[in-house]
């Protein structure tokens, strides 16, 4: 393929510039993504010596000699930060188990991993997720390149991995024997899981000149309520590595949707190959939200095979709020429960996951319609009521819990919206879509009730953005430090930052939507 490849913001390179041949390469190269020309010049310097002077004299090719063999010093990648978003089942949760469609969007909840590249004496590789209490380096010399580098096993940026090799997940095994090895089992899995998976995916796009550097994330969004939370991870060091490699272009604002849709698919691959590692057979539904953001229709009729997965690329922005009830929730168990009762009562059931079907179909076909609008009332009504239709359908279900019909019923009383549970049920989390205008001092006194009661809410924007790139991590907000180039997001910063809201304004989110202060996004929808 002759695509043109940009890292982050500025460089340039391209696929067919070596014969097709991969354009790893040494990542200390890639500066702002632009690598060093200075052979190219003192080349044509040379030739434009002998077209206006006749042959260099031997006097004349000793220094071009010497120029051309010494390799010009890079000084190192600046700081830069990715994020990446969670997301919601908004319609076709239970359903979606017995082969009927299911819609996931991304929620303006992320997470934000902050890339810093160390000098070139330093030469290990960090992971620090401070929120998980997890935190382990490795040399990056002692890794077991030499498997991940074997022909047949090698695999480039734009290679497509549909399987995870076990010859090398079993050569990654040695380097997770000490992480948190005083951390109880459980805890110590996910860690394990999380640096096996990173290990994998930094082997198989890496080499070993990769240079030393810390991956540090933070996150806004809640651990374990089906929101998820690994996909954003697994997203943020996708985009990361392939950014590092000099693989990615844009993003940038006149880029057209088409070629910013070919740059998520690059990152949504790797992604992939993370969650992979970890839970084997993933829908792949959460790492495709994530990185593309928006919505999905995602269908899987045979468990054998991938979901057909249909992106909503003109997905609205929707104002949503998330309430995590605190319950803890099984999803094996609610899955097994509907499947139970469909044994029990085949028809009946499977007339309820039909009717859910059809609310999922007609909710997207409703969204899409170009006459939708996210300020019209009459617009959302239509959206909120198929929400409600499809609590209902799972209410009839049993998968429901007290905690969440409690939400409906505050909600309800207020007047704000409409709501339904999102995900499996039993507990977890419910999503409300907020009626256009709603007083400040209604969501105020809703939001109290709910402190009080022990919940844990969450104002966010139902199909947000998708993968996000601040290049370098300067922010300029409006201080003292904008004169100065802006304010440096730095590691004592981040890491100091002690609630959602702290992190999200260090970071430039501002006003109701979530606005991002400096950030650029590929741009994946529709514009005319």
């Amino acid at each position: 393929m002759a695509e043109q490849e940009h890292n982050g913001v500025n460089g340039v390179h391209s696929e067919s510039e070596q014969g097709n041949q991969p354009v790893n390469g040494d990542a200390s190269e890639a500066v702002n993504g632009n690598p060093s020309n200075g052979l190219r010049v003192t080349i044509e310097e040379s030739a434009s010596s002998a077209v206006n002077g006749g042959s260099p004299t031997n006097s004349m090719v000793t220094p071009i000699r010497q120029r051309m063999e010494r390799k010009k010093s890079s000084p190192m990648m600046p700081t830069f930060m990715v994020s990446a978003p969670g997301k919601v089942i908004v319609f076709g949760e239970h359903a979606v188990v017995h082969g009927k469609a299911a819609i996931a969007a991304a929620i303006s909840l992320r997470s934000y991993l902050l890339v810093n590249t160390l000098s070139k004496s330093k030469r290990t590789v960090t992971l620090k997720f401070p929120d998980i209490d997890f935190n382990h380096s490795w040399n990056i010399d002692e890794l077991p390149w030499k498997i991940f580098q074997q022909p047949g096993k090698k695999k480039y940026y734009y290679s497509l991995v549909t399987e995870i090799d076990q010859e090398l997940v079993d050569a990654v095994q040695p380097f997770l024997a000490d992480v948190s090895i005083d951390k109880p089992a459980d805890i110590r899995k996910v860690h394990q899981n999380s640096a096996g998976s990173f290990l994998y995916m930094f082997l198989s796009l890496g080499s070993q000149s990769f240079p030393g550097c810390q991956y540090t994330l933070r996150s806004t969004i809640p651990i374990g309520a089906g929101l998820g939370s690994s996909a954003t991870i697994a997203v943020c060091l996708s985009a990361a590595l392939l950014l590092q490699l000099r693989t990615l272009s844009g993003p940038h604002p006149d880029q057209p949707p088409e070629e910013a849709r070919l740059q998520i698919e690059r990152i949504n691959r790797w992604a992939f190959v993370y969650e992979m590692f970890i839970h084997g057979n993933p829908s792949g539904v959460d790492n495709t939200v994530s990185t593309q953001g928006k919505a999905v229709v995602f269908q899987r009729t045979d468990y054998n095979q991938p979901p057909s997965v249909r992106p909503l690329w003109d997905f609205p922005k929707l104002p949503l709020l998330l309430v995590d009830t605190r319950t803890a929730k099984s999803t094996a168990h609610e899955v097994a429960k509907v499947a139970t009762l469909k044994k029990k009562h085949p028809q009946l059931v499977g007339t309820i996951l039909t009717a859910i079907d059809q609310v999922t179909q007609s909710s997207a076909q409703l969204i899409e319609e170009q006459g939708f609008n996210t300020e019209d009332e009459e617009s959302l009504s239509k959206v909120g009521e198929m929400m409600t239709i499809n609590h209902g359908l799972l209410v009839s279900l049993g998968v429901s819990h007290p905690r969440l019909e409690r939400v409906r019923e505050l909600v309800d009383h207020e007047g704000i919206g409409w709501t339904k549970l999102t995900g499996a049920g039993g507990g977890g989390c419910s999503i409300t879509l907020l009626r256009p205008g709603v007083p400040r001092e209604k969501l105020d006194k809703l939001e109290q009730r709910l402190d009080e009661e022990g919940y844990s809410k969450f104002e966010t924007t139902l199909g947000s953005d998708g993968v996000g790139v601040l290049w370098p991590a300067v922010l300029k907000n409006g201080m003292d430090e904008d004169e100065e180039g802006g304010m440096e997001i730095d590691l004592e910063k981040f890491l100091s930052a002690d609630s959602n809201e702290a992190l999200e304004k260090l970071v430039g989110v501002h006003g109701d939507r979530g606005e991002r202060e400096g950030w650029k996004f590929w741009r994946v929808e529709n514009r005319d």
